[in-house]
C-alpha cells in the first residue's frame, strides 16, 4: 500500500499511510512550531498554547472535547518539542471524520478563555515544578542550555514559572495567529484511512488558518560547557555530550549505529562495562538528538556520589575506545537493533502517523522503509569511526545534578576524553 501526499490550494499538506488490515487509525496535525521559534520573553508559549488549545472552542467546551472523543472510545493528545507541536488522535476507522473535525476545531476556533487560562497556567506551573523536582528529567534541560547557551534551541520547552505567570491571552493568541499557518502544518494519518476522503474533509475543515507565514528561526550554534548543581540526592545524574548532526546529514545513520553500540542495548559497551562488569550504575545509555540544522550526542548515567569517581573514567575510556576501533560483530548487532526497531514501528498506527508527518516536514517527501533499511545496512565500521571522529573531537558539555563533590572538573574530564 502506497503513502500518498496531497497539497491543498491553501498550502496545507496531507499525507496518509494506509494499513487496511487494522480497524483503527491515527490522525493528527504536526505544526512546525516549537520552543526554538520563541523569543526569549516568550519561552514556554508553544507548550502553554498546546495546553490551551484543548480548553474550549467557539463550538465546544473543554469538557465537550474530551467527552466527544471518549464517547467513541478514542484518545486525543498533544505534545510540544523544540521544533514542532503535534495534536493527534487514535480512533476506530469510522471515527476519523470526528477526529479531524476536533483537531481542526481546536487549531482554528480555540477561545483561549481567560478563566481557563488562569487554571491551565497553574497546571503548567505545576508541571514545571514537577520537572524541576525530577533530577533525571531536568538534567537534560540543563544539558541543552549549556550546550546551546543564549539561544532558543537551548531554552526549556516548558519555560519558567515566572514567564508562564506573565503570559497573557493576547500574547498566546498573537503567537498562534503568527505561527500556525497552512504552510507550516502537515495533516497525517496512518491506519485504515481513505486518502481521498481525508483530503475532501480537510478542504472543508481547515479553512480559517493563514495560508503562509515565514519560517524564521535562529541557527543552532553549539558551544558546550559545564553545569553543576549540588542537591541532597542518593545519585548524581550526569550527562556528558558533544556537538551533534542534523537530520539530513550523511552521517545520520552511522551516528545512530554508533550510539546503539556504545550505549543502546544490554550488549552495548557502556552497559557491559559500567553495569554488568563493575556494578556502578543501574541506568546508563547514549543518545543522538537531531534538529533541522544541528544536534547533540550524549551519554546519561545515574550513580552514587562515591561511585562517580570510578564511573567517569569508564565513560571516558569507552568514548576513546570506540573512537579508535570498532568490531564488525558489534556494528552488525547495532544494525540489527536499528532495523528491528524500524520494522517493529510499522505495526503501530501512531508511530507510522508521526513518521509520515515528520518525514514530510524534514525531507519534503515520504521515505520508503526499504530506503531506510538500505541506509542502515550500508553502515560499516569505517562509517562508524568517521562519525565518532566528528562527534567526540568537539568541546564536551557536562551537566550534573546531585551529590557532585567527587565529580572531576570540566578540564580534567576533557583531558581524559582526548
Amino acid at each position: 500500500m502506497t503513502i500518498r501526499i496531497t497539497t491543498l490550494d491553501n498550502r496545507l499538506r496531507i499525507i496518509t499511510d494506509p494499513m487496511h488490515t487494522v480497524e483503527t487509525a491515527s490522525v493528527g496535525a504536526w505544526v512546525e512550531v516549537g520552543a526554538r521559534h520563541e523569543k526569549c520573553d516568550l519561552n514556554g508559549v508553544s507548550h502553554l498554547l498546546e495546553h490551551m488549545a484543548f480548553k474550549g472552542t467557539a463550538r465546544r467546551s473543554a469538557r465537550a472535547i474530551v467527552e466527544e472523543i471518549e464517547a467513541v472510545g478514542g484518545h486525543l493528545n498533544a505534545y510540544t518539542s523544540r521544533e514542532n507541536t503535534a495534536y493527534f488522535a487514535k480512533v476506530l476507522k469510522d471515527d476519523v471524520p470526528l477526529a479531524i473535525d476536533l483537531i481542526g476545531d481546536i487549531l482554528q476556533n480555540s477561545t483561549l478563555d481567560h478563566e481557563e487560562l488562569e487554571r491551565e497556567r497553574a497546571v503548567v506551573i505545576q508541571e514545571i515544578h514537577q520537572a524541576n523536582d525530577t533530577p533525571d528529567d531536568i538534567v537534560f534541560d540543563r544539558f541543552q542550555e549549556t550546550a546551546f547557551p543564549n539561544q532558543p534551541i537551548g531554552r526549556p520547552i516548558l519555560g519558567s514559572a515566572a514567564q508562564i505567570e506573565r503570559m497573557s491571552r493576547t500574547t498566546i493568541k498573537n503567537f498562534m495567529d503568527e505561527r500556525y499557518s497552512c504552510n507550516r502544518i502537515v495533516i497525517a494519518a496512518a491506519g485504515n484511512v481513505n486518502h481521498d476522503a481525508l483530503v475532501a474533509q480537510a478542504e472543508g475543515v481547515f479553512t480559517q488558518l493563514p495560508q503562509s507565514n515565514p519560517h524564521d528561526m535562529d541557527p543552532v550554534s553549539y558551544s558546550g560547557g559545564d553545569y553543576r548543581e549540588e542537591r541532597d540526592l542518593e545519585q548524581v545524574h550526569l550527562v556528558i555530550g558533544f556537538d551533534g548532526i542534523a537530520h539530513n546529514d550523511p552521517d545520520y545513520y552511522p551516528l545512530a549505529v554508533l550510539s546503539t553500540l556504545l550505549g543502546g542495548g544490554m550488549s552495548s559497551r557502556l552497559i557491559q562495562e559500567a553495569r554488568e562488569k563493575r556494578g556502578l550504575v543501574y541506568n546508563i545509555y547514549s543518545f543522538a538528538s537531531s534538529y533541522e540544522d544541528g544536534g547533540l550526542f550524549g551519554i546519561y548515567a545515574g550513580t552514587s556520589g562515591t561511585d562517580i569517581i570510578d564511573l567517569l573514567p569508564v565513560i571516558c575510556d569507552e568514548v576513546k575506545s570506540v573512537s579508535a576501533s570498532v568490531q564488525e560483530d558489534e556494528v552488525a548487532r547495532a544494525r540489527a537493533q536499528l532495523k528491528s526497531s524500524t520494522l517493529m514501528a510499522l505495526e503501530s498506527t501512531s508511530a507510522r502517523c508521526k513518521q509520515a508527518a515528520r518525514q514530510l516536514q524534514i525531507y519534503d517527501r515520504a521515505i520508503p522503509n526499504t530506503e531506510v533499511i538500505e541506509k542502515i545496512e550500508a553502515v560499516d565500521t569505517k562509517a562508524v569511526l568517521r562519525a565518532a571522529d566528528r562527534i567526540f573531537t568537539s568541546f564536551p558539555t557536562i551537566a550534573a545534578i546531585g551529590p557532585i563533590k567527587n565529580l572531576a572538573d570540566h578540564d580534567r574530564i576533557r583531558d581524559h576524553l582526548r
